[in-house]
């Protein structure tokens, strides 16, 4: 097993490429099996997450072909069984997307509950609701989640809660039921608008995508086509949170400004200044963090996954209270007791962090316990006088393409090396 082991107090200067989005490519992939066909995707990220949908379609019998680094070539013509196995679903959440893609295909699925980060209960009844509402009947028999319907029409949903999950997954199901599917309260996201526009690019006709009521009227088939993925707004925003936190002046490349608003912000707040420059945005930090307040929400409110190295960053704050406000989970504030091993004056009440600026963390042995967490204690380690050693890095590589080399790129001092048995087997156990 690997760690990463960060020499702080460097300042980062120079520029970073952004790669395509994780949560748009973990939907997307799946989406292809709706394509009976051959799809090119670009700007696919390298990342675990996608690595691991690759070994399911390859299990599945798809032929997945990489065309160069970034690029590639999915055929799922060949694929025969609708099944998605408990040693292929455990490792990652998106493995649910085959239930939606493999109903719109085949009129039924069976896929093993998934896995991925834990930070709080995330139930999938209202992906239920929306595939019974369409027709399906599920049920979960020998640790399968269990869709099939002999036919399936559009209908009228409504999304009890927004779900970026329930909504992707009733998108995938729809696109090939009779008729017209209406769902309400939708969730907005970036990557639920590049879904719906792979989608419609397969042969699709959908509309409404990033607004809450988007409007599915199947049609008979899909066929193959190219397509790329958008850039990353949350690896984007890591690395916005990292120049905030260490101090310097870095352009981040390959962005859509525009899904950047809601993080830009929060950093003005603090006293950082980013400065747009068409699909470019610079990022300076030249005088002490302000203390601000966040409250996490569906897009386009502040988003989930950048809480924690927001949470990094706030807490080298020059003074001031700070109160982070969790919106989304309940159980996400797990990486609070390792950035107290830092230094960090922080008091987490449910659902609500409150922290005080310190201005300044130590270097400490850490244990990644989630993808976004893991990135906010490397950004903590960044800042840090002395080393930070970080564990369970695996966590950290489901979702960040080549971290330490875009950070090596702009001057930080970040390493992976090999673990002890010792180690390995603490973190294991």
């Amino acid at each position: 097993m690997e760690k990463y082991v960060i020499n702080g107090g460097n300042t980062l200067h120079g520029e970073v490429e952004i790669s395509g989005a994780k949560n748009a490519a973990v939907a997307i992939i799946p989406a292809a099996v709706l394509a009976q066909d051959v799809c090119v995707i670009e700007n696919v990220p390298n990342i675990s997450d996608v690595s691991i949908l690759f070994q399911i379609l390859n299990d599945l019998g798809a032929k997945v072909r990489y065309l160069n680094k970034n690029t590639v070539e999915i055929d799922t013509r060949n694929i025969t069984e609708p099944v998605v196995p408990y040693e292929s679903a455990r490792h990652l959440r998106a493995s649910y997307y085959f239930l939606g893609a493999f109903l719109g295909r085949f009129g039924e699925a069976h896929v093993s509950p998934p896995g991925g980060c834990n930070f709080g209960v995330r139930p999938i009844d209202q992906h239920i609701k929306g595939f019974e509402a369409l027709g399906a009947t599920v049920t979960t028999d020998y640790g399968f989640i269990n869709a099939t319907c002999d036919e399936m029409f559009g209908s009228h949903i409504y999304l009890d809660v927004v779900s970026v999950g329930a909504t992707v997954n009733i998108m995938l199901a729809a696109v090939r039921a009779k008729g017209l599917t209406i769902l309400e309260n939708a969730a907005k996201e970036p990557h639920i608008v590049d879904l719906a526009n792979f989608l419609n690019a397969m042969g699709a006709q959908i509309s409404g995508a990033g607004t809450d009521v988007i409007k599915v009227r199947g049609v008979k088939a899909l066929h193959g086509g190219c397509y790329s993925i958008i850039p990353d707004q949350i690896e984007a925003g890591t690395y916005m949170a990292a120049v905030a936190a260490t101090g310097g002046s870095v352009l981040i490349r390959n962005i859509i400004p525009k899904h950047m608003d809601c993080i830009t912000a929060k950093l003005v707040e603090m006293g950082i200044a980013i400065e747009e420059q068409g699909d470019s945005i610079r990022v300076t930090r030249q005088h002490d963090i302000q203390r601000t307040n966040i409250k996490t929400m569906p897009y386009p409110g502040f988003p989930t996954d950048m809480q924690p190295q927001m949470a990094a960053v706030l807490c080298l704050a020059n003074g001031g209270t700070s109160i982070i406000n969790e919106g989304i989970w309940e159980n996400r504030f797990r990486y609070v007791d390792e950035f107290k091993r830092m230094g960090a004056a922080i008091q987490v009440d449910g659902k609500i962090a409150v922290i005080e600026g310190v201005g300044h963390l130590t270097g400490a042995p850490l244990r990644a316990c989630d993808l976004r967490a893991g990135a906010a204690m490397v950004i903590a380690g960044l800042a840090a006088s002395g080393t930070t050693e970080i564990s369970c890095i695996h966590f950290i590589e489901r979702g960040y393409e080549n971290l330490v080399g875009k950070l090596r790129g702009v001057g930080a001092d970040i390493q992976i090396v090999n673990q002890s048995d010792d180690e390995a087997a603490q973190d294991v156990g």
